[in-house]
């Protein structure tokens, strides 16, 4: 197939093209003027630079492209002006997949687990992880990256629903190679390794090799059913920050924090440098909405992924010891 991938330079889209390209698909990588193309060193395709918000330059480049995998996105958790990040995630979801019905067979948009419900506590008080059937409130949406993501997968869901061959994928928590920015989740793998996580709050996550992500986005290419969301999680990677911190502490050698910040804690010394990142410019070291989101354990059920899709399920720890590795080799960790 001939495959046209926006956001190719960052973290799930490079990892998809090098899948691509390893089970033989040719591809367009879209990415923006002056992106960081390390993550594609190496990979064999045709790089096409351009914007979202440029609706001719689309239809012009899907021309003869059969898959479209729309992973671009502003994934950020604090910006000065969140305006730029509605134009990414919002409008330029409705440009591409607009553009992408005129010629492609599968449109594959990748959405966010943030965009499922919040996992709920059962009669025995424990966490019940969440699955697609769960809908996701307004109380849910904590910060602009999840509105806009949710405005953006609504998008997706009425283009499917018009019938064009729309599916939603849901990843997790990837960890993995070609971490380039790093993400929110692969920054805490690097301040880590570079012994700048003194402590830790209360939270969870479902973590899930990248690598897996990048096979399930071609499965939903290939098995998806349209109009369908598909949470590419790991059934085994529900852990909390603390069962993490550990896993880390195992793999690397470094001695994780023992100490457990109070959530209200958390949220003071956010307050604080959001504050003060209005006058620095510089992303405060904690953003809000990342401590609201720590507030619950974003745990999630993989399942129907697994079974519609065959979605791989490569161990959390080997996600993790290949993500610390490629820090390690890329220059990510002061010695």
């Amino acid at each position: 197939m001939k495959c046209f991938v926006t956001g190719a330079s960052g973290f799930i889209g490079s990892n998809l093209v090098h899948e691509l390209l390893a089970q033989k698909h040719q591809v367009k990588a879209l990415v923006r003027p002056g992106s960081d193309a390390r993550a594609l060193e190496g990979a064999d395709v045709e790089v096409v630079t351009g914007d979202l918000a440029d609706r001719s330059f689309l239809k012009r480049e899907l021309n003869g492209c059969e898959w479209c995998f729309h992973c671009a996105a502003d994934y950020r958790l604090w910006a000065r002006d969140y305006k730029p990040m509605y134009l990414t995630n919002v409008e330029g979801t409705f440009n591409v997949i607009d553009a992408a019905g005129h010629y492609c067979q599968r449109i594959i948009y990748t959405s966010t687990v943030g965009c499922v419900g919040l996992p709920k506590k059962g009669k025995d008080g424990q966490v019940v992880p969440s699955t697609e059937a769960d809908t996701v409130n307004d109380e849910d949406l904590t910060n602009d990256y999840k509105r806009s993501k949710w405005q953006a997968e609504l998008i997706a869901a009425k283009f499917a629903r018009q019938g064009l061959p729309v599916v939603i994928v849901n990843p997790s928590a990837p960890v993995g190679p070609r971490d380039v920015k790093p993400t929110p989740t692969g920054q805490v793998i690097v301040d880590f390794l570079n012994r700048k996580l003194p402590a830790f709050v209360d939270t969870g996550l479902n973590w899930v090799h990248v690598r897996d992500v990048a096979k399930g986005h071609i499965l939903a290419a290939q098995k998806g059913k349209i109009g369908d969301r598909y949470i590419l999680g790991n059934k085994d990677g529900n852990w909390t920050m603390e069962q993490t911190l550990k896993l880390l502490e195992e793999v690397t050698g470094i001695p994780a924090p023992k100490t457990k910040v109070p959530h209200w804690v958390a949220m003071a010394a956010a307050h604080v440098g959001e504050s003060t990142a209005m006058f620095t410019r510089k992303p405060p070291k904690a953003p809000l909405a990342g401590v609201r989101m720590s507030k619950y354990k974003m745990w999630f059920d993989p399942g129907k992924a697994i079974r519609d899709l065959g979605l791989p399920q490569t161990p959390p720890k080997q996600a993790f010891t290949d993500a610390v590795q490629w820090f390690r080799e890329n220059g990510f960790v002061k010695e």
